[in-house]
């Protein structure tokens, strides 16, 4: 299983901001490709992406607007997932969110949580990025 584009750029950040001042493209992307093949080489990375079980921490932001925390925890609730805990700032006309959510009550695999998140997000007009726990925590370790 390769990492998601939003899994390299949290992994990118993090060595940027490792490295601080001293930070240039060859180093970035040397911590980079030694962090994603340590991930990768993990034996419970396929699963940890992969399977329906565990946690992850959902990140949603966007114009803010009635409804768009109803929808997303109600797509949630739908999937059979638990919120096991939730932030949710306003600022201005704008809002965040970040859940940590319990997915393994649900049939559904994580990758079809994404997939359906995709088509709450697109009707909402907001992003919506999931991420596995585990994987979460990796790179934010860096």
């Amino acid at each position: 299983m390769r990492l998601t584009e939003e899994e390299i750029r949290a992994l990118t950040l993090s060595a940027m901001e490792q490295l601080g001042e001293r930070a240039t493209p060859e180093a970035v992307k040397k911590i980079v490709a030694a962090s994603a093949a340590e991930l990768e080489s993990k034996p419970d990375f396929e699963k940890s992406t992969k399977s329906s079980g565990g946690r992850i921490i959902l990140t949603s932001f966007g114009m803010n607007a009635p409804g768009v925390v109803a929808a997303i925890t109600t797509g949630l609730a739908k999937l059979s997932c638990n919120i096991e805990d939730i932030s949710q700032t306003l600022m201005g006309g704008y809002f965040t969110m970040i859940m940590v959510v319990d997915i393994s009550g649900s049939a559904k695999e994580l990758d079809e949580i994404q997939t359906e998140m995709n088509k709450i997000a697109e009707e909402l007009k907001v992003k919506i990025y999931i991420q596995h726990e585990e994987i979460f925590n990796k790179m934010h370790r860096i």
